[in-house]
């Protein structure tokens, strides 16, 4: 059994939502305040019984339209499903448990609890008669909270609502709900065996070895644990018969002054006597850390980080010893949850990764039955499966939920099933630690390669656009694999994460020896397109064209103009050409383009500028060319651009040469407003692209 589904209305930041968990890990990331701490709290309203059940207005969803406050008074309804789980023993505890909850009998079986708080029908009338002639939604709340909210009452359900079936407390005891919320001080617990939960679990696991021994008969266990308590008790009798002699003399002094009070009467006379158990030996236990020097040092010397984890693997450990039926008899818990908030907030990146490994065993080991995290770690979703990732955004105001993991099937009828998998293998092994926050961004731009991951969010400050104002995050995904992707996105789509998204290719021309067989498609520059047409096709990278201006309700791509574009690099010196911010040290040909610049400077013609080239094969197909380019297209001004941006091109190392650039950038930015700041200009797709992700800010 587990917990299959849960509906929310009015309850905090929920209007109305619907989530899907899984059997184990369920991982709960997304924006700030999207609602998924209150999700984990809706949980704990119905399976924490020690959460308090009685809420407050604070905790009603305040967004509701005046109209509808007109017509009821607002309520909070909180209903679970729990399912059947795969392999499950119907003879086993779980189902006897949920019998009265069940809603179908057909496998897999399905119960269901609701919770909800609301106005007695007999506050009903009154109530609308109060906000009959309220004018603003405001006026009603001040209403409810004035005359109303001390009547409402709270009521939890099994079975079919509509029965009003109320649960019963024996049955919810049997689910082990153990929240750790995100502001927690483990050391406040003081990990001695004076701590309850030390003590239990100290308990359980005293004499393990033989409790645990499967060769040994249940008689023959006992027997030995029974040999172990005796010779305990007759250890401590000597301790209490040592303690006692060195008290004889001093025994007699401390009781003369119950004599001389008064306290001595009817031949009684008070006296000491003891017996130590093995449970008040525990107060003196301390938890301490051996360290490899040989000193032990106490748990509460350790980082919070440290303490977090071991607090969190005893609270496991405690909870293996409640949910065993052989030690607690019918009083054991046989649906062991754990949910936690942020266990990112004192580990560090390593620990994060193994915090998870941690759990996953657990799960694997049967020691908790259903795990719920919430948290805004990369680390963490990185090392998570995508099918246990649960993704909470904001859409118009209200939250979003996408399973990344269940996008890839039924996206587009022509593509088979196999080949959308093939994009949620490639997705999964993506996904490390900075590239997993496409998850948790606001908006996404997705790029082929590092050097527009390093450039553009240099070209959005040009822009006065910065992208970390706007919520925006570029994602290198290291080629043209945008579709693996999209499937996360597709607003036309169930299930997908509703966020906007740019995506920046570049045109890449190429050319083909039509006479040729078996020949490989080659790069060519924008003013080699269609001048041999007898000879080549040509082509341009036409894959994300359906994606273009206003194809689609939230993914648009954009590249370099059809007729003179090439690459990121050609259109920086294309748009650049007399720019001097582009002469990076670990550029090639750095004189050579220095001079380019000075011709340009000087206005000199395309031929002094193609002069200027030195002799290779590459440049002598530059140079013949552009001599022979369409000259309606190509003017004396877009030619001399060109020798500009090819001999830049074939010059650039993508990375160094990137990292160099959007550092020579960035100085020049803070110069701006001063006579040494240079002009520069940002790629006209690029600029389109950023413009389009700040729209509607």
């Amino acid at each position: 059994m587990y917990i299959s589904r849960i509906d929310i209305e009015n309850y905090r930041n929920f209007e109305s939502v619907s989530v899907r968990f899984k059997d184990g890990i369920n991982l709960l990331i997304g924006q700030n305040n999207s609602g998924k701490s209150n999700l984990i709290r809706a949980l704990a309203l119905i399976f924490d019984s020690s959460v308090k059940k009685q809420l407050s207005i604070d905790d009603i969803y305040n967004n509701i339209s005046l109209e509808k406050l007109k017509q009821h008074s607002p309520k909070i309804s909180i209903g679970v499903q729990l399912t059947q789980s795969d392999n499950e023993n119907l003879m086993g505890d779980e189902l006897v448990t949920v019998s009265n909850w069940l809603t179908s009998l057909q496998e897999p079986y399905q119960a269901m609890v609701q919770y909800e708080f609301f106005l007695p029908e007999s506050e009903e009338a009154r109530y609308l008669e109060d906000v009959i002639n309220a004018s603003n939604v405001s006026d009603v709340w001040q209403i409810i909270k004035a005359k109303f909210i001390r009547h409402y009452i709270n009521k939890t359900w099994v079975g079919n609502p509509e029965n009003q079936v109320s649960i019963d407390a024996e049955s919810l005891n049997k689910f082990d709900f153990q929240f750790l919320d995100a502001i927690r001080d483990v050391e406040r617990d003081m990990f001695s065996g004076r701590n309850t939960l030390l003590k239990n679990v100290i308990d359980f696991f005293m004499d393990y070895d033989i409790k645990s021994d499967k060769e040994l008969t249940e008689e023959q266990q006992t027997e030995k644990i029974k040999s172990r308590r005796e010779s305990f008790e007759i250890v401590s009798k000597e301790l209490i018969e040592k303690l006692q002699e060195r008290l004889k003399s001093g025994n007699k002094e401390i009781l003369s002054y119950s004599n001389d009070i008064g306290a001595s009467f009817d031949n009684s006379t008070p006296d000491f006597e003891g017996k130590i158990s093995e449970s008040e030996l525990y107060s003196v236990l301390q938890l301490i850390v051996k360290q490899n020097t040989g000193m032990n040092i106490p748990i509460s010397n350790n980082g919070l980080g440290y303490n977090n984890l071991i607090f969190m693997s005893l609270l496991l450990a405690k909870m293996q010893v409640d949910s065993n039926g052989k030690y607690l008899g019918s009083n054991a818990k046989v649906f062991p949850v754990l949910a936690i908030e942020e266990p990112e907030a004192h580990l560090h990146p390593t620990m994060q990764f193994q915090f998870m490994k941690f759990l996953k065993k657990n799960i694997k080991e049967k020691k908790v039955k259903q795990v719920f995290i919430t948290s805004h770690s990369t680390h963490i979703t990185s090392s998570t499966s995508l099918d246990d990732i649960i993704c909470f955004y904001k859409e118009n105001g209200k939250t979003g939920i996408s399973y990344p993991g269940k996008v890839f099937y039924n996206i587009n009828e022509h593509q088979n099933s196999e080949c959308k998998e093939d994009s949620k293998k490639y997705v999964q092994r993506f996904l490390d630690a900075t590239k997993s926050n496409m998850l948790f961004a606001e908006k996404v731009i997705f790029v082929e390669g590092i050097a527009e991951q390093l450039l553009i969010p240099i070209f959005a400050e040009y822009l006065n656009k910065p992208l970390e104002e706007n919520h925006i995050s570029v994602i290198n995904i290291g080629g043209r694999y945008f579709e693996h992707f999209l499937y996360l996105f597709d607003g036309n789509k169930d299930g997908t994460i509703k966020r906007k998204i740019a995506c920046i290719t570049d045109l890449d021309p190429t050319r083909e020896e039509k006479d040729r067989s078996n020949t490989k498609s080659k790069r060519c520059y924008p003013y080699e397109l269609n001048i041999e047409p007898m000879k080549y096709k040509y082509s341009v990278n036409d894959s994300m064209v359906k994606y273009k201006d206003d194809g689609h309700p939230n993914i648009r791509s954009f590249t370099q103009d059809e007729v003179f574009g090439k690459t990121l690099e050609y259109q920086l010196a294309f748009e650049n050409e007399n720019s001097r911010l582009l002469l990076t040290p670990s550029l090639q040909n750095y004189t050579e383009l220095e001079d380019i610049i000075i011709l340009l400077e000087q206005e000199k013609n395309t031929e002094d500028l193609l002069e200027r080239l030195r002799d290779s094969d590459e440049n002598k197909r530059i140079t013949d060319s552009i001599r022979t380019a369409n000259r309606d297209t190509w003017d004396v001004e877009l030619k001399k651009k060109a020798v500009f941006a090819s001999r830049y091109l074939n010059s650039v190392g993508k990375g160094e040469n990137a990292l160099e650039l959007s550092v020579a950038l960035k100085e020049n930015l803070e110069k701006r407003g001063t006579e040494e700041y240079q002009n520069f200009n940002v790629p006209n797709y690029i600029r389109e692209a950023i413009e389009w992700m700040c729209e509607g800010l």
